[in-house]
């Protein structure tokens, strides 16, 4: 089964790093930008190449494609892409007719934090699935193994537990199975209920 090729999910590549360097400037701020319907991949291919600054959470996902089956990378979150940008590029980012709605981050640093969380969740490998509606659940940290250090909810399901990792901003999330794996409860952090989206 061809594997469609995967296309930078970010920019810079450094964009997650703990600790992010930028050269261009400390004005740059999170921002999350709702497209149009498939087209999310097209903005950040003319967003990248523009330099500015960009991450899309992709999954690989079968799909068939003129009697093909193929596997594509496709968006984690649909119609959302989110921009790290300056309210100059941010308007360039605007001007690609691209964006249904611009909508402002309050709290930078929770969104970064989210965001990387899900970075770590997708770079494990394992099959990610999409949270559209996020279930209370319980308030964990994972304490060994590859995910040590994440926190996130535990819910029940048919398949067996899964581990959600949340984007308060825009009530989603992405979520795996859970192995054998250490968990930490957390209690009163108010994981399963914090946050709500800034429209």
């Amino acid at each position: 089964m061809p594997i469609l090729p995967a296309e930078p999910d970010r920019f810079p590549p450094q964009l997650l790093d703990p600790a992010p360097t930028d050269d261009r400037g400390s004005d740059r701020l999170w921002w999350v930008l709702h497209t149009r319907p498939r087209q999310e991949k097209s903005l950040v291919r003319q967003l990248g190449r523009d330099g500015i600054g960009f991450y899309l959470p992709a999954v690989r996902r079968r799909c068939q494609v003129r009697g093909r089956v193929l596997t594509a990378h496709v968006p984690l979150f649909s119609s959302y892409v989110f921009l790290f940008a300056d309210r100059e590029e941010r308007g360039a980012a605007l001007a690609t007719d691209r964006i249904v709605q611009v909508l402002e981050v309050h709290d930078q640093e929770q969104l970064r934090h989210d965001l990387r969380q899900i970075d770590q969740l997708l770079a494990l490998g394992a099959a990610v699935h999409a949270e559209a509606a996020l279930a209370p659940g319980t308030p964990v940290e994972i304490t060994t193994g590859p995910l040590a250090g994440l926190r996130g909810t535990v819910i029940r399901t048919a398949s067996g537990r899964r581990f959600v990792v949340r984007v308060d901003f825009i009530q989603q999330g992405a979520s795996v199975l859970l192995d054998d794996c250490a968990l930490l409860p957390l209690r009163g952090e108010g994981v399963a209920a914090s946050g709500a989206a800034a429209r």
